[in-house]
């Protein structure tokens, strides 16, 4: 599973980082930073889900309302 993060979409309300710890809040850019991921394309953050994370991952996808995080499973098919 790969967790997708367009950091330029985000607007800062944070519910990512309530929902997995792999979100942190970064308040000098009022964004949310993604821990340990890779910048894909300009602003665009990807990093493999750890197993046993898969939740907390989704989760922090479904909670965004600016839709800036996206879910993949391991076939490349989008499941948030």
């Amino acid at each position: 599973m790969k967790i997708r993060y367009d950091r330029e979409t985000c607007i800062g309300m944070f519910q990512c980082v309530d929902e997995w710890d792999a979100f942190e809040k970064n308040l000098d850019d009022g964004k949310a930073d993604l821990a340990g991921s890779t910048e894909v394309d300009d602003g665009v953050f990807e990093l493999d889900v750890p197993d046993g994370a898969e939740l907390d991952a989704e989760f922090a996808a479904r909670a965004c309302p600016v839709d800036a995080i996206e879910l993949y499973d391991d076939d490349g098919e989008q499941v948030v």
